[in-house]
């Protein structure tokens, strides 16, 4: 009644040459790893200065404004990358009446998406600098402002860099959502590669290796920036 499948997986035959042997797709792949790093990258260095204005509202309880902040963070954390990412590819676009490349609208949709996951990952990181250093710090007369600048921001980013580190990279290997608007990405590329050659466990097997090979030069980059960051963290 059924067909017998016991034989057939082994003669499944992988012909990775039909990728690396092709100029076209080889500079695809390169093109969409070069546009994800950086993509990512811009998204994060304006995400993180979004979120640590979030943080601060939040922790110095600013009226009003941090109520507002609680709720932006709340709103990004609990909807998906991809809606956030529609929306602000074609909703806004609509609203406001502007017309930006798609690349674009990406990093704006990955800097409001790594803002909210970063200002809570800030935000603890500020409640774990200890009371006496406040305490010492306003013995000795220094403003507020110098008092968070100088002591609790630069504690709290050394304190929580690991936590950072982790979510910078999570959210790298979910930007491959920003295909769905056309931009040419590193799924976009293996999507594109796939429907010309039909070879998807070769195409995507070669995606998983450039993702992962990305991830761990994110990580090497942002070890080495830990240790020359934060020299006096070690010599404690």
């Amino acid at each position: 009644m059924f067909p017998d499948l016991r034989n057939q997986g082994g003669d499944m035959e992988l012909r990775f040459f039909e990728i690396y042997r092709n100029p076209e797709y080889l500079w695809l792949l390169a093109e969409g790893v070069t546009l994800s790093a950086l993509v990512t990258l811009a998204g994060a260095i304006l995400g993180f200065a979004m979120a640590a204005c979030l943080a601060v509202t939040r922790y110095e309880r600013i009226p009003v404004l941090h109520w507002i902040a609680a709720a932006y963070v709340d709103f990004i954390r609990n909807t998906p990358l991809i809606v956030q990412l529609f929306f602000v590819a074609f909703g806004l676009p609509q609203l406001l009446g502007y017309v930006w490349p798609f690349w674009a609208h990406a990093v704006l949709a990955l800097t409001l998406n790594f803002s909210a996951y970063f200002a809570e990952i800030l935000r603890a990181g500020f409640q774990t600098v200890d009371a006496g250093q406040h305490d010492a710090a306003r013995a000795l007369g220094l403003p507020r402002f110098v008092r968070f600048f100088k002591i609790v921001l630069p504690q709290s980013i050394a304190q929580m860099f690991a936590s950072l580190n982790s979510q910078f990279i999570f959210l790298f290997l979910t930007t491959g959502v920003i295909s769905e608007i056309g931009v040419r990405d590193l799924t976009f590329a293996g999507l594109y590669i796939d429907s010309r050659t039909f070879r998807s466990f070769e195409v995507f097997i070669t995606l998983t290796v450039l993702y992962i090979l990305v991830s761990l030069a994110f990580k090497g980059l942002m070890r080495l920036v830990e240790k020359r960051a934060f020299r006096w963290k070690g010599a404690r």
